[in-house]
């Protein structure tokens, strides 16, 4: 016999499961917006000085930094096997966007002195971790 508790019980974690889907479609489109506009505003600077003559944004800094964050909060999401297994189509677009803002804020960290950038530095390995830890942890699950 079914009784409204156990309804409610169920219909809750439907509920539930249905927002963290939503949750991660959302995430998934700020990734993929955050990393476009994060390129748009890196190439910006070089494109005024040819277009202009003169730098009129400065290399990217902080923003680069915060943009760096992203990769990393959705797999942080992501975290539950379901959720990361839904997550196997964007996986490669996550590597290449973590090695870019890695590089970047790497090579702008040492060469140029900008110390904020090694939060950036630190975001993309503790994604990369991220992703390492998952896929193992997916892999027992997998047999």
């Amino acid at each position: 016999m079914v009784t409204r508790e156990t309804e409610r019980g169920e219909g809750s974690q439907q509920d539930r499961d249905e927002r963290r889907d939503r949750r991660l479609t959302i995430g998934v489109a700020a990734f993929r917006w955050i990393f476009v506009l994060a390129l748009l505003r890196m190439f910006a600077t070089p494109a005024t000085k040819d277009f202009f003559d003169e730098e009129l944004l400065p290399s990217p800094t902080w923003e680069w930094a915060l943009c760096s964050l992203t990769p990393g909060l959705l797999i942080w999401l992501a975290r539950r096997p379901a959720d990361w297994r839904k997550l196997a189509d964007e996986r490669s677009f996550l590597r290449i966007a973590l090695a870019f803002y890695f590089c970047y804020a790497l090579a702008f960290a040492i060469g140029q002195d900008v110390r904020v950038l090694w939060i950036a530095v630190a975001a993309s390995l503790a994604g990369f971790a991220g992703m390492w830890h998952l896929n193992r942890k997916e892999q027992p699950s997998a047999v």
